[in-house]
Parts: C-alpha cells; sequence; structure tokens
C-alpha cells in the first residue's frame, strides 16, 4: 500500500500539479513563468532572404540557358584538337537574343554553339557581336516568345544588398544551380589574363564556379543586375560580374540593327610600361598608351596626333591601356566630341577629337 500510495503522488506531482494545480489552485512559481522571471519572451522570426531567394529564382530561372561549345584548337606539338566548353547566358529578348561572355563563346571562334532550354529544347547559337575587352557576347537561335528576364539598373547598386547568382556551375549535370549572397563591393577591377584587364566589376560573395559565367546576377527584385564573369580562384567568396548597364545600349542597339560598333580614335598604340620594358628606355609619363601608327583620314589624324604622343587621358579620365581606352568608347557615338590629354615631347597638352563609327580598327 505504501508503495503505490508513493506512485501515485509522483504522477501527480509531475503531470497534474503542472498542468492543472498550479495557476488554478496553486500559484504558479517564478520558473514556470519563462526563463527565471526576469528576461522577456524571445520571438525568432525567419525572415526574409530564404523567401527572397526562393522569389527570386521563380522569377528568373526560365529565362536562364546552358551553352555548350566546340572549338578547334590548333596546338603546335599534336596539332588541331576538338575541346568542348559549357557556360551559361540569359535571355534578353523573346526573339532569341542572349547575352553571355564573350569567353563561353570562345571569343566569337566556337565552331559549333548550342543553347540548352529550362525545358529541355535545344537550338544551335550564332554569335552577332562579341568583345572580349568586356567579355560580353550576343548570342542569337531562331527562336520565338522566350521567357526574357528583367534588366535592372546596376547604377543603384548598394553594398550588403541581396545577390543571388543562377548557371551551370562544372558542367549541364548541375545546370540552373542557385547561390546568393550579397553585393560585396563595386567598381572592382581585376586581371583575368596577361593581356586583359576588366574593371568596374560588381563583386559578390554568391558562389560562382566554372560554368557560372555568362548566367545572371539578380537583385531581390528578381532583375538582372550584372553577367557573372569570373572568380578568384585563390580565394573563396571572390566572384566577380559585369555591371548590366554596361551591356544595355550593346544589346539595344544589336537587337535594333543586328550589329553593334562602337566609335573609333585611328591609332595603334602600346602601353607605356610595355614600351619602356622592351625598348630599356624611360618615357616622360608614369602611364598612358604611346602611339606607334595613326591611320590617314582618322578621328585621331584630323585631331593632329602623331606617332609618338602618349594618351594619358580620355575627358579627364586616365587612360590605362588599350583595352581600357577600348571599353571607354563605348560611351560615345558618332559625331561625339571628347578631349584627349597627351604628352608630347616631355609635355603636357590636349586635344579635341571628334569620333566617327569604327570600322573595326582603334
Amino acid at each position: 500500500m505504501a508503495l503505490i500510495a508513493a506512485l501515485i503522488g509522483g504522477l501527480i506531482s509531475a503531470y497534474i500539479a503542472p498542468t492543472y494545480l498550479y495557476g488554478n489552485i496553486i500559484p504558479v512559481p517564478e520558473i514556470y513563468q519563462g526563463n527565471g522571471g526576469n528576461n522577456q519572451q524571445i520571438n525568432i522570426t525567419t525572415k526574409d532572404d530564404i523567401t527572397a531567394v526562393t522569389a527570386v529564382a521563380k522569377k528568373a530561372m526560365e529565362s536562364v540557358v546552358g551553352i555548350t561549345t566546340v572549338q578547334t584548337v590548333d596546338y603546335f606539338f599534336w596539332g588541331p584538337r576538338k575541346e568542348q566548353g559549357v557556360g551559361s547566358g540569359v535571355i534578353v529578348d523573346s526573339k532569341g537574343y542572349i547575352l553571355t561572355n564573350s569567353h563561353v563563346v570562345a571569343d566569337g571562334e566556337a565552331d559549333r554553339i548550342t543553347v540548352l532550354f529550362a525545358n529541355g529544347t535545344k537550338k544551335e547559337g550564332r554569335v552577332l557581336w562579341n568583345d572580349p575587352a568586356l567579355d560580353l557576347a550576343i548570342v542569337k537561335v531562331n527562336a520565338t516568345n522566350l521567357p526574357v528576364a528583367d534588366l535592372g539598373n546596376s547604377d543603384n547598386l548598394q553594398v550588403g544588398e541581396l545577390a543571388v547568382a543562377i548557371g551551370n556551375p562544372l558542367g549541364l549535370e548541375f545546370q540552373r544551380t542557385v547561390t546568393s549572397g550579397v553585393i560585396s563591393g563595386l567598381n572592382r577591377t581585376i586581371r583575368v589574363d596577361a593581356n586583359n584587364v576588366i574593371e568596374d566589376l560588381i563583386q559578390t560573395d554568391a558562389s560562382i564556379n566554372p560554368g557560372n559565367s555568362g548566367g545572371p546576377l539578380l537583385n531581390s527584385n528578381g532583375e538582372v543586375i550584372g553577367i557573372n564573369t569570373a572568380k578568384i580562384q585563390s580565394a573563396e567568396g571572390l566572384g566577380f560580374a559585369i555591371p548590366i548597364n554596361t551591356a544595355k545600349p550593346i544589346i539595344e542597339q544589336v537587337i535594333e540593327k543586328g550589329r553593334f560598333k562602337t566609335v573609333y580614335i585611328g591609332i595603334a598604340a602600346v602601353e607605356v610600361e610595355k614600351y619602356e620594358s622592351a625598348l630599356g628606355i624611360d618615357l616622360k609619363a608614369d602611364e598612358g598608351v604611346i602611339i606607334i601608327e595613326v591611320s590617314p583620314n582618322s578621328p585621331a589624324d584630323y585631331a593632329g596626333i602623331r606617332p609618338g604622343d602618349i594618351v594619358t587621358k580620355l575627358n579627364g579620365e586616365k587612360v590605362i591601356s588599350m583595352n581600357h581606352l577600348r571599353r571607354m568608347l563605348y560611351e560615345y557615338r558618332p559625331g561625339d566630341k571628347a578631349t584627349l590629354e597627351i604628352v608630347r615631347n616631355g609635355k603636357t597638352m590636349e586635344v579635341e577629337i571628334t569620333f566617327r563609327e569604327s570600322p573595326d580598327n582603334y
């Protein structure tokens, strides 16, 4: 009987007292009033990046494509070999215009380009325009009524805001992978190879891997704010994208006219540092490009520019290299005037130049 009474008493104190007696008959002990009775109740609310990333992915996913290429590469010892490449792209017009990286399409040298859409269909693509200096290209496929991505305004970006990348990291077996992070920095400059420096890039910690190239970087509204282009291989969380505003005027002109041509100056030039190193001389300029040749009847010719002049600035902006100067020309249209700062015989002077449409030289 004593044992039974002890068991019943234990059950009452363990289960009935906390749920019925306390607070009704017996006052609630202080410890039951939450966290010792001294701290306020803590509410945890999930928000909002997970929801935003999901919404962005749903909105933009169908406008992202996979791009595969076949390119013939001539090796000195083994002769020509067929090499395959893979990347991503984003549909910018329903009639089959796709924006991607120039290096994804082998800088226009690919023998065959195949575009894979979200619904599983494949189309042959052709390059309408590309520029390795910008690392951008526009590919056209024979299709209509394609799902088009919304283009945002990359000039309004702020460090810390949400960034979502969609692409095909490491190949099509991982196609349309979604990664997210933040905008880590703006106006970044990186060297992608011995001859090419890309400037004014968006930096993000959203994971970007080989195969992501050419895919979109999106904001929290699902708008394309950049085209993913490169990752620093020796570091984690350092991805880069080309601002979409760089591509907008090019997209518009290619869709309207089927081509894009920038203005030109009409010079052959080389970076000051390379020139000094090759000839073992010291020029009277720390940076810029020294002109080797001026094309007859070119804007440079009419402006009185001569071989040996060193171009240091264009409309007040420093000229770092020929690739840099080439990118700067995308801001101008035929008939626009600009001021070139040059160094001639050790003296700095300014000349006015009037741009004309490029006949595919600079």
